[in-house]
């Protein structure tokens, strides 16, 4: 028995799961339809097609409502809204949360502070980019000293990662980061619902997280933590990989031409 329909099926998840009910001759009940649905009955596949379609509306609607207060915490109030901290910081108490009901129930708030060990090495890696170097040269350099790279710096919040020397791909992932600047960003990735299977559609969605573009990028209006780097020290550094992309483009282009019979 289903109490709220509009609650229980999404978009067309009813008539890709009810055959099963009908196979094993389980009734399914439903206040609206007064009882049992009947498989045979058009009035109750239209019915429970219309709650399917309430359903992702109203979700859509939540989603959309999560995203723009989220999205305003980041811009005006600077907020630090989870996920892992970037290499040179770590997470600290911000106190009690704003909202008094959740403050009630011992929820707090956190933000970002400096790592004394890793805050002087996103310093290093944004001067030696500056100075010249690339990033499988940083990457190799610091690799020879024996500084831990991200992933093993904090080991327990990266289970996933390589932990036993500095990638270039860690470096690149340092010198894009404009949070360095103080600034709180939001809205990196996003959530992307693929399907499964394209030659099947009931096999439903697999959710991914996907990279937004830096355009795209919500940064608070105000520093909202303390800076490692300057925002001159990182405007330098962006300089110089539009700088090194267009030469490379250029050096390719060059190849092609040279390589013509």
């Amino acid at each position: 028995m289903i109490g709220e329909p509009q609650r229980t099926f999404y978009g067309n998840q009813f008539g890709n799961t009810f055959p099963v009910f009908v196979h094993f001759r389980i009734p399914l009940w439903v206040p609206e339809v007064g009882g049992p649905i009947d498989p045979d009955n058009e009035a109750h596949d239209l019915v429970m097609s219309v709650f399917g379609g309430m359903s992702k509306g109203e979700r859509n609607r939540i989603k959309i409502r999560v995203r723009t207060a989220m999205g305003s915490r980041a811009r005006l109030q600077g907020r630090y809204l989870g996920g892992r901290p970037p290499y040179g910081y770590r997470i600290a108490d911000a106190g009690p949360h704003p909202n008094p009901s959740k403050a009630a129930v011992g929820q707090r708030i956190h933000k970002l502070e400096l790592d004394p060990a890793a805050a002087p090495v996103v310093q290093r890696i944004f001067r030696l980019y500056v100075d010249g170097m690339s990033y499988s040269a940083i990457a190799a350099q610091l690799t020879r000293e024996g500084i831990p790279c991200s992933s093993a710096h904090d080991a327990t919040r990266n289970p996933h990662r390589k932990k036993t020397a500095w990638q270039q791909g860690a470096v690149r992932a340092i010198l894009l980061n404009p949070r360095y600047t103080g600034h709180e960003v939001w809205n990196k990735q996003r959530k992307e619902e693929r399907l499964l299977d394209v030659d099947d559609v009931t096999l439903g969605h697999r959710t991914h997280m996907t990279h937004n573009p830096p355009d795209e990028w919500i940064h608070s209006n105000e520093p909202a933590h303390e800076a490692i780097i300057s925002p001159d020290l990182f405007d330098a550094a962006r300089t110089v990989r539009t700088q090194r992309a267009r030469n490379q483009g250029r050096q390719e282009r060059t190849g092609k031409r040279d390589a013509r019979p």
